[in-house]
């Protein structure tokens, strides 16, 4: 199935999430930890035809969705949901897949197209790591919504619900502190929302 592709890690801790669904599935990654030269990268990809480096985090690998059938009356929901969502994010450009995970643990996660990321660490070593990437349209990055997990499933029950807001933001949230840091401003707003949260289900445990 992964025939000439080299899966790799960069970060253990960073993106120990998606190195749990590779270990699931049984898929081998190699651990790169020290800075990738993406030049040479590039070269051995156009010398050895067919040969293609993906760090792990790159996209949700058809080895961890369940197969979907046509008349899935659920998954036909998924304009839907991302309708919801890019509503409740205040968020038109943010690239949003809703699949149907064999983990059903796992409500979102963010994914970077390889493209993107390599943009990006090009732009680290450069000096230019404190350049905005949403001036590029906040491309490559997208927001994956499991549609076997009990919360994403609320959402879409549940529209314009109390509380639905803020589980699209929060569901947002978290997929990307376990894909890296928050900005300072989202941090406080997260930890803000979690605080509310708890005390909506302090509120409804005690009464």
């Amino acid at each position: 199935k992964h025939e000439n592709t080299i899966f790799y890690v960069t970060d253990e801790k960073e993106q120990s999430q998606y190195i749990n669904l590779f270990k699931e599935e049984g898929i081998d990654a190699v651990i790169m930890p020290a800075a990738i030269d993406n030049p040479f990268i590039s070269h051995v990809e156009q010398k050895k035809e067919g040969v293609k480096f993906l760090r792990i985090d790159t996209d949700l690998n058809a080895s961890f969705k369940e197969e979907v059938k046509e008349d899935d009356e659920e998954f036909k929901s998924s304009e839907e949901l991302t309708e919801v969502f890019k509503k409740a994010l205040n968020n038109d450009k943010l690239d949003i897949k809703v699949e149907k995970m064999k983990n059903a643990g796992i409500a979102s996660m963010i994914t970077v197209s390889e493209e993107t990321r390599r943009m990006q660490d090009m732009m680290k070593m450069y000096n230019m790591g404190g350049m905005d990437m949403g001036m590029f349209g906040g491309m490559g990055e997208t927001l994956v919504l499991n549609a076997n997990h009990p919360l994403v499933k609320y959402v879409l029950e549940n529209k314009e619900g109390e509380h639905t807001a803020a589980i699209c933001e929060q569901l947002y949230d978290l997929a990307s502190l376990s894909h890296g840091a928050l900005s300072p401003e989202r941090m406080t707003k997260f930890v803000s929302r979690s605080n509310e949260i708890m005390m909506i289900m302090a509120g409804q445990k005690t009464q």
